[in-house]
Parts: structure tokens; sequence; C-alpha cells
């Protein structure tokens, strides 16, 4: 099941909560008078009005004190007394009338009581021109403190070219590396921000970065601030792995400046928990929460609005795990303090309402939440005016009450409004925008108006494709999974969608395949483009290149921890993998950035562009998994279905056609059970015609005369063997159609070209993994191509046994290919593989390995025994590092001093080798097929690792295969190759002569290797 939030969020209802991410400081400060002026104008006071004077100055230290602590309320009526005081014995025209008319509005201001501010700003700013001069820097101060009235506002327009004016004078009249300028750089980016203006205001930020850590030093206060507004921002466009790191250097910056327990550090603490919280890290974020409020708490007193914000973030958190009976109290707390010390119409108190109508609404209770929403509502409209974002998403919020009870004419005009003024305040293409198009259509849904719902989706899903692609040029690639994941609702109501039996199918169905392909294995092809751009650019970038070896050698240091752990090794080694996993997710993180530089943009791929990639006698067969989405339900626990698989087919010139395939559970059940019947020789027969009636059957009235398959499967289904699947007459498909597997459809559009910059073939076989002189005996050791027996529970002392059939192997191909260079027994080495520059053809003869991820799978999958006196598992969670092959040295590598060649090459080192130019890799070896699945993002295995080097095509297993068999089937796959068949109809054809022969006619033989990626004859054979 869905967490409640992301799929609200995601499908129709965004249930929008209100969060205090992280504080912007706009520059909007209280004032003391401006000494020295006063005697400039006014050389002598009576006693009388020197002692008015000082009673003024001290009211005004004592206001700014009450401000400092949010209480406005008693601060306003110093505030008042000070600007009497001042009139009176300076003037009405005083500059420090002025400051008294800016601290009073100040403190309007930060009540939200806006109307009341801002004529004392516009009547301060009158005094401060006509005193002081247009370009006098109090003149700045001034259109920035209206400039930000405006900004909470949401009037963006009147407020920009205040704050440029305002710039524009601090810089002429302070000079271009001014903190006041570097203030104003902040508050426009901050603005440009919010509107969703990222490229204009990162320069901004970064320029007033610049300056304050120029001026002011690299751990001054003011260069926290704009550190944490930076990180506001990357957050925003979910570049998470750019915020963090920011977020914590502010943090750092403020607990040694400020203390333990300062305001800032609090507010700081706030900002990481809230991104912490966006990406599903909730046990990272409650603890930084809770010593954020305490600090406030201790420091500001129970009351302060502070206190409040904190109570309502950890309310939002606790939402999003389902405590609603947690999240409760803290709303009404933070409500409480909100009315308390800012007034019944402030926006935070509108903010409180929303957030505490939440969870009654979630839970059904809607008479409990319709009046929290409404008053909401009427506070931002009196309060922000009628078209701030505000008010979009209390609008939007209303509408989707109204529309989970079903009152649609209620709903409807709400919806339209909150778009209108999205649209106007955010522009067309913001988030925002895609979130009230997708409401609207899957309210339309509901309605039983498809066409309308289609429409309006198209428009949504559109920008959303947009907005995803701009923010997967960066990122590490665990950022990269975690942020695909909220828009999975969206998907899945998507497809949902097209499987109703609706008049206006044809558009949802293409709608529905558009948006898959669009997203499902969209993080492998992000983080693959970005290593291949980037290698692209080493020879002229020596900063790329550096970056880029550093990458590799964290991948060599994981690799060898894992495998190669020494006697002597003192370290926790559970320590140094997480350290040396954050320090490769930042590394990866700034390859993405990096190689962002070079990326040229691209728009959302369409249906049209995919069937021009797909052969007249093929079909794409896409199947993936989805939760049904009932747009009529009432309660969360009804908008959800179990998930199902679903299945796409795509020829060269119809239109797609979608069919449900029924519970996934089920049928991974059937997967599971499918592959360990092939692997062990049991009897599999029934369940390779259940499958065919489930998966194929189905569509093959719709295939027509395909014969060969782009299949694109999901789930459980990316490890089975179509092939050996059984149709009605008893046949396997292989005997019917040809497969080439994908990760998904978009892989078509890689395989236009082929690089010709590629060097000759190379074989790896014969390997000497003790790296000593194999004897007769040994040499000839037979079975399967993976773990043997002798082996016990930590990863560190997997041992192999000689494989007696790979060196005939590599003799054979080398008859086919006789410019292959051969690279046996001690030649073998894991270093000579990382050495290879794209070779054209890669071969690897050896025995391989995948360890699932806990221990409890070990028993099962690779039949460990452990006992209470062997070595507990490493717990390694990236199945990269858990999936390899072999080479030499590997029963030795305990031995290896330096690490740099212990004889084991992990998914992960693959990953990083060169093979731009290479046209195929074949993994004559066991489970190299095998990995953790991700639904919607494939196989975490060797195969995404070769794709993220550069492969074209691979040929990898699904089980431990036959050592004799694999032999025979590898010989007559390169035989088919040499005479000019296609990648994998080669393999094909090798696979039928092994199902024709007498010896090795059991699929356990011939149906363990799958051919994925590109399909066509190789180039310069």
């Amino acid at each position: 099941m869905k967490k409640l939030f992301s799929a609200i969020n995601a499908a129709g209802m965004c249930l929008a909560p209100w969060m205090v991410a992280s504080a912007i400081a706009t520059g909007l400060v209280l004032s003391m008078p401006v000494k020295g002026i006063a005697q400039q104008q006014t050389p002598t006071y009576s006693a009388e009005q020197q002692a008015a004077l000082k009673e003024a100055e001290e009211l005004n230290e004592q206001a700014l004190k009450l401000y400092q602590e949010g209480n406005y309320s008693s601060a306003i009526p110093l505030a008042e007394r000070v600007l009497a005081i001042n009139k009176k014995v300076l003037g009405q025209e005083h500059p420090d009338v002025a400051t008294s008319l800016n601290n009073l509005a100040a403190l309007y201001d930060a009540q939200g009581k806006y109307e009341q501010a801002e004529p004392l700003y516009l009547r301060a700013l009158a005094i401060r021109k006509k005193v002081l001069g247009q370009e006098h820097p109090s003149v700045a101060t001034s259109l920035n403190n209206l400039a930000g009235l405006y900004y909470a506002q949401g009037k963006y327009e009147q407020a920009e070219p205040l704050y440029l004016r305002a710039l524009a004078i601090r810089e002429k009249v302070l000079g271009q590396e001014h903190p006041d300028v570097a203030q104003s750089l902040n508050n426009l980016a901050a603005l440009y921000r919010t509107q969703g203006k990222y490229e204009q205001a990162e320069p901004l930020y970064l320029r007033a970065l610049a300056i304050f850590e120029k001026v002011l030093g690299q751990e001054h206060p003011l260069v926290a601030q704009i550190l944490n507004n930076l990180a506001v921002l990357y957050d925003a466009q979910g570049k998470y792995e750019q915020a963090e790191p920011l977020y914590l250097r502010a943090l750092a910056i403020r607990e040694k400046v400020l203390g333990q327990e300062h305001p800032d550090v609090a507010q700081s603490l706030n900002n990481l928990a809230a991104l912490y919280y966006v990406q599903g890290k909730y046990e990272q974020a409650e603890p930084l929460y809770l010593r954020a409020l305490a600090i406030f708490e201790k420091v500001l007193g129970q009351e302060h609005p502070l206190v409040a914000q904190i109570l309502n973030n950890l309310a939002v958190l606790y939402d999003a795990q389902g405590k609603y009976e947690q999240a409760e109290p803290l709303y009404l707390r933070a409500l409480a303090i909100r009315e308390k010390v800012l007034g019944q119409e402030h926006p935070d108190v509108a903010q409180s309402l929303n957030n505490l109508a939440l969870p009654y609404h979630i839970q059904g209770k809607y008479e409990q939440a319709e009046p929290l929403y409404l008053r909401a509502l009427a506070i931002l409209e009196k309060v922000l005016g009628q078209e701030h974002p505000f008010v979009a998403t209390s609008l939007n919020n209303l509408a989707a009450l109204y529309d989970s009870q079903g009152k649609y004419e209620q709903a409807e005009p709400l919806y339209l409004r909150a778009l209108a003024i999205r649209e106007k305040v955010l522009g067309k293409e913001h988030p925002d925008v895609a979130t009230s198009l997708n409401n609207l259509a899957f309210m339309y849904q509901a309605k039983g108006d498809i066409t309308r719902a289609t429409d309006f989706l198209h428009r949504g899903l559109y920008i959303q494709a947009q907005n995803l692609n701009l923010i997967f040029a960066t990122g590490s690639e665990k950022s990269k999974q975690s942020y695909i994941t909220t828009f999975s609702g969206a998907t899945d109501a998507t497809v949902s969608l097209s499987l109703q039996e609706v008049r206006n199918q044809k558009a949802a169905a293409s709608l529905a395949l558009t948006t898959v392909l669009r997203r499902k294995g969209l993080v492998l092809d992000a983080v693959a483009d970005s290593i291949q751009i980037l290698r692209s650019k080493l020879d002229k970038n020596p900063e790329t290149q550096k970056l880029f070896t550093q990458w590799l050698q964290v991948q060599q240091q994981l690799s060898a921890l894992v495998y190669s752990q020494q006697e002597k090794q003192t370290a926790n080694p559970k320590t140094q993998l997480e350290q040396l996993e954050a320090q490769r997710e930042k590394l990866e993180a700034a390859i993405s950035t990096k190689s962002a530089e070079f990326r040229q943009q691209t728009q959302p791929i369409e249906l049209a562009t995919i069937q021009t990639k797909i052969p007249k006698d093929a079909a794409l067969v896409e199947i993936f998994q989805y939760q049904p989405y009932n747009a009529k339900a009432k309660t969360n626990a009804q908008y959800w279905g179990k998930p199902r698989y679903a299945v796409a087919v795509l020829r060269s010139k119809d239109e797609p056609k979608l069919l449900d395939l029924g519970e996934a559970a089920e049928i991974d059940q059937l997967a599971i059970d499918f592959r360990a019947a092939l692997a062990t020789g049991r009897t599999f027969k029934k369940l390779a015609r259940t499958l065919d009636e489930k998966l194929i059957a189905p569509i093959r009235p719709l295939l027509g005369d395909a014969r060969h398959l782009l299949i694109s499967p999901d789930g459980q289904l990316t490890l089975i063997p179509f092939e050996a699947l059984k149709d009605e007459q008893d046949k396997f498909l292989i005997q019917r159609y040809a497969f080439s597997y994908l990760t998904s459809g978009r892989d078509l559009l890689r395989f236009g070209s082929n690089n010709n910059n590629a060097s000759a073939p190379v074989v790896l076989a014969d390997i000497d993994y003790d790296n000593q002189k194999q004897t007769v005996a040994s040499a000839k050791t037979s079975g399967s191509r993976g773990l043997q027996n002798r082996r016990s529970g930590d990863l560190a002392n997997l041992i192999f046994d000689p494989l007696a059939n790979t060196k005939d192997e590599a003799a054979a191909i080398k008859k086919v290919l006789p410019n292959a260079k051969l690279l046996l027994g001690k030649d073998a080495t894991e270093t000579a593989v990382k050495q290879l520059q794209s070779p054209s053809i890669l071969h690897l003869a050896t025995h391989g390995f995948f360890i699932a991820d806990i221990e409890q799978n070990l028993n099962a999958s690779l039949d460990l025994e452990l006992t209470p006196r062997q070595p507990k598992i490493l717990e390694v969670e990236n199945p990269l590092l858990r999936s390899g092959l072999a080479l030499a040295g590997f029963n030795k590598r305990k031995q290896v001093t330096n690490n740099n060649d212990d004889g084991v090459l992990t998914a992960l080192e693959i990953a990083g080798l060169d093979l731009n130019s290479n046209q195929l890799v074949v993994l004559s070896a066991c489970d190299t097929g095998k990995g953790d699945v991700k639904v919607g993002d494939g196989v975490y295995g060797l195969r995404r690792a070769l794709v993220i080097a550069g492969s074209q095509s691979q040929v990898l297993s699904l089980w431990q295969v036959n050592d004799e068999a694999t032999k025979e089937l590898m010989v007559k796959y390169y035989q088919n190759l040499q005479a000019g068949k296609g990648r994998h109809e080669a393999l094909r054809a090798a696979q039928l002569e092994l199902l024709n022969s007498q010896e090795y006619q059991e699929p356990y033989y011939w149906a363990a290797f799958v051919p994925s990626g590109n399909w066509t004859p190789l180039n310069n054979r």
C-alpha cells in the first residue's frame, strides 16, 4: 500500500500540508534610530526633549527585544509610543521618524497585518527619499522591506522592481561586494525561487555567498544564511545531494559561532529534518525536529511562533507515517500558539488550520475537516488577496474534500480557480500547475468524463516529464530512486484510467504507455548517460578526470572491503562501508552535476518516436506493475488496490493495446517457482503453461504477424526466460518467437548508431583462481559456473573450483574471431579487465555470483550452512556489491596487501569499465543475470552495471549453468554471429540446436542465457 501522503499527492487528491521547510531570510529587520542625524539637523534640544528622545531609544530597544521573542502584540504599543515621541520632537519628516515607521510596519508585517504595514512602509520610504535622496542606503532598505511585504502577499510583480531598485542603489553607493548587496541578491533570488525560476535564482545565491565569504569570512552567520537558502533552492528542485551538504555546513557554522542552543541552530536542524522528510527518511528527520523544538522552547519560550513552526513540521512528519493520534495534538498546540501570538487572521494560522484538516480529511472525517479548510481559505483570501499561491493550495484542498465526497459540482470550480492562480502567478510549467491539472483529470475520471480526464492528464504529465528530466540531470542514483517514487501514483492512476472500458480508450491507452515509457527504467538511463557523458570529456578536462578517478577508486575500496577483509584490519568494517558508500553517493552526485554541463536539453519522448524504432516484424511488449486507482473512492484505504501486472503491445504502425494481466503477487510467485524449477531440473511444464496463459496468451491476438518480441518485463518477471514458456500446442515459445529483453521500450532510442572506435575482442577463460599451477585433476573439474560447495557464510571466504571446459571454449571462439585477444590462467586478472579500452566483444567464461541482500535468503539461494561459529554476513545494502565475477587469484585475495587486484570484479566496479564502444558482453557464467528486483527500474546486478559502462548488448544467465553445455552453447553462438546473424537471433539459433539435441534438450541447459539490449548484427565481424 502506498503511503497516504505520496499517493494522494500524486494521483488526484493533492492534500498539501504546509511545512516551514526552511527559513529564507529577506533582510526585513527592526532598526535602531540613525545616530548622529538628529544632531546634524537640530543641534540643540531642551532637557525635556532630550529626556523624551532617551525614552524613545529605550522603548525601541524593548520593542526590538520583544520582536525577537515573537511577542509582537506587546511590542506594538511600544513602537507606537516611539513613533509618537519622534514625530513630536523631531518633526514629521525626520529620518528617525522614518525608522520608527519602518519598525512599526515590520511588527504589523510579522503579524500578517499587511494592510496596516503597507502605508507605514510607504511613508517611511517617502521621508527617506525626500530627506536623504533617491539613492541613499536607507532608501534601499525601505524598498527592500516594502518588496518583502509584497513578496509575502504573493504580489511578485510588484515586489521584483523594488528588489531590483534596492539592489541597484546598494551596488552604486556601497560597491559590488558589500554585505547589503549580498542581502539584496539573496532577497531577489528568494523571489525567483518561489516563482519556480530556479535558473535565475541560483546565480544570485552563488554571488551573494561569494560576497559574504570574501567580506565576512567562511564562518559568519550570514554565510550560513545563504548556504541555507541555496540549499532550499536545490531542495525545491529535488537536488537533495546538493542541498544536504549545504544544510550541514550552515548548521556547523551556526553551532560553532552561535552556540549549540541558538535559534538559528534550531532553524538549521529544522531545515535538515525537512530535507530528510521529503526523501522519506523519517527516522533521521524526527530527532532533528525534536532537538530544534527543545532549543526553541528553552530559548524563546513555550509560545513563540517558531515553536509553532516546529510543532507543525513534526506533526506533518507523523501524518506521513499515519501516526494521526500523535500529529493531532501537535497541530492543535501550534494553532493555539499562532492564534494567541499572531492573531486570528494570520497566514500561519491558516497554515495550521489547513494541516489540522488534513488528517481528518484523510480519515474520512469530512465534517471536521470542512470548517477548518473554509476558515483557512477565508483568512488567506483576506490577508493575501485572491491570487496568492497559498490561496490556490487552500482552494485545491477544499476541492479535494468535496471530490472525496462525490460533490463534483462544488469541487470543479475550486480546482479550476486554483489552476488559474497557479498558471498566472507561478507560470504554466510549475510543478504545482501539474498537480492541479492531474487533480482535475482524476475528478473528471470519477465523473465518467474520460475525454476531459485524458486531456487534463496529458497536460499535467507532460509538465511532470519536463521537470523530471531537469531534476534527473543531477543527484546520485539513490536520490533519483527516491524522487521517481513520488511520481508513481500519477503513473498508476493513468494506467488505471486506460484500462477502463470507455469510448475514448485509444487516447487513454496512448497516454498510459507514453507515461510508462517516460518513467520506467529512467534512473538507469540517467545514471548511464551521466557516466558516458563524463567519460567522453576525460581527455579534455583534468578536473573531470580527477572526479572520475576518485569515483573508480571508491568503488575499488568498497569491493575490497567486502571481499578481501584483511585479518589485521582493526577498523569496524560496517563503519568503513557506510563511510565509503556515503562518499560514493557524493561523487555520483558530483558526476551528475558535472555531466549536466554537457547534456543537451531534450523534450519528453513521444510514442511516435518509439514506434519508428520498432521493426515491421516485431512488437514491443511492455509489461509493468501498477496499483489500480479508484477515482470514486471515499477513504484512503479504498483509493489503491493490490499491485497488478499490465501489458502494452505496440507495433510500428498500430495504436497501442493495453491489457490487465492479474494480481502481481500470484504472477510473481509463479515466476519464482518457474525459475526455481528450471534451475534445479524439477518439473516445470505446468508452470510454463500457466505463465504463458497469464502473460502471452492474452496478447497473442494483438501480436499479429510479429515473430520478434521486444519484451520489457517488470518485477519478478525480469528473472525468467520467456523462451521456456509453453504455448497451447505444448511448444516452447523460443520455437515460435525471437525474444530481445529491454529495461523499457525507451531503450530502442539508444540503438540507433554503433560506435566504430572499439578495440579487438577480448576473451577471458581457463582462469586460475588460486594463482598456482593447476593439476591435471583440478583442471578437469566441471559442474556449474557458480558458487561451489566449499564456502562459508562470510562474503570474504567465498571460494571457487576450476572450470574444465572454458579453455576449449576460448579456443573455439578464437577460431571464429581470429583477432580476439585471449587472457587465460593467471593473465585473466581484474587489472587486465579494468585496463581494457572498449573491446568490440568482451567474453568472460568464469564463475559468477549473486548474493541475496538479507541473511535469511542466503541459506535458500546459496545453500549456505550458517552456524554460531561462522562469521556473520557483513550487511551490504548495495546489490552491485553483492554480484560479480571471479577472476585470477580470487581464492587467494585475502593475501593481497594493496587490494588493487584481489580477483573479484564486482558489478559496482564493472559500472566503471570503459565499454563505451562495446557491441557485446557475454558473461559465460552462473547467476550473472540475477540481482535485486526493483519494480519499474529493472534488476540491480551485472546487466545494470554493463549498461552503465556503455555496453550495447549483453548475454547473461539466470541460474547456475552447466559447464559443458555452456561451452557447446557459446561455440555455436559465436559461429552464428560470424555467419551474420543478429546478436540475439544468433543465441536463439544456438539454443534451438541444444533443444533439438539428445543430451541438452531440457531448458535447464539452454534457457538460462537471455539476450538484452541491441539485437542487430555486429559491425565489422
